[in-house]
């Protein structure tokens, strides 16, 4: 059982490239997927968070290749996957995790901060993936993995940007499975819930109204952890899914599947 285990979860010389993965979510992934015995690739518009993410890594025995591109600009996203090509080798797992979000309300949301948070979520994921495909196709081989959200499947108040971006890229996600399955891609979404990270760490102090929302209608009764979607990753890059395509892998402790929760309605304990 060890070696199948082992054989169906080894990543040993895939090389993955993971967007904007200098600290969060994405870093938990990257980590999961180096410890794997991926090869690491880690991009970012910011020199200092790029500088600062490796010390990071390598906390965990991990030596990444970093590198400077913006993914919303098509020139930049073809030569930096050039440059990881020629220095690295080809890109094996695709993992589109850059992001952003603005809260805004859709009267109060100037158009441009609309346009920039659909460029980052949904634009940027498409041109990255537009640039890695081929190469994937041409040795039948390859992994993308889209991180979509809850909000490609409902909305909340003030999100209307990010919530248009990620049901667009779950359909995107889709899509993409219908035009490169055949040529032996998988191509996936992870859906995380609510994950305890530094940007999350001041709405969840006990009392804080958001929390209380989270933890009464999460049914595992917890905020998820970084390495809770780096597991889910995990399986989405590995051998262990290579007939799992199309799909969005809800990470979030049974939010989707609940309508709601009363305190002491039907309580066990």
């Amino acid at each position: 059982m060890e070696n199948i285990i082992k054989e169906l979860f080894d990543l040993s010389n895939k090389v993955a490239l993971i967007t904007g993965a200098t600290h969060g979510i994405g870093m938990a992934v990257a980590k999961t997927l180096g410890k794997a015995g991926a090869k690491i690739v880690v991009n970012d518009i910011s020199d200092e968070k790029l500088t600062a993410c490796k010390a990071e890594y390598k906390k965990d025995g991990l030596d990444v290749y970093t590198l400077k591109f913006d993914v919303t600009n098509e020139d930049a996203v073809d030569k930096g996957i050039t440059e990881i090509e020629q220095n690295v080798g080809p890109v094996d797992i695709l993992i589109n995790n850059a992001g952003i979000i603005k809260r805004i309300p859709i009267l109060d949301m100037p158009l441009s901060d609309f346009k920039q948070v659909i460029d980052i979520d949904l634009i940027a994921p498409l041109i990255v993936a537009k640039r890695v495909a081929p190469g994937m196709i041409k040795r039948r081989s390859g992994k993308i993995i889209n991180m979509c959200s809850m909000m490609s499947v409902y909305g909340r108040n003030s999100v209307s940007a990010y919530a248009a971006a990620k049901g667009g890229l779950k359909l995107l996600t889709a899509n993409m499975t219908c035009e490169w399955a055949k040529y032996n891609l998988q191509i996936n979404g992870i859906g995380p819930g609510y994950i305890a990270t530094s940007q999350t760490a001041a709405i969840r102090e006990g009392g804080h109204p958001f929390n209380d929302l989270v933890m009464t209608r999460t049914p595992a009764g917890r905020w998820g952890e970084p390495e809770d979607v780096g597991n889910a990753a995990l399986f989405l890059a590995s051998k262990a899914s290579d007939f799992v395509n199309g799909h969005v892998l809800y990470v979030d402790g049974g939010i989707l599947a609940n309508f709601g929760y009363v305190k002491g309605e039907n309580d066990i304990d």
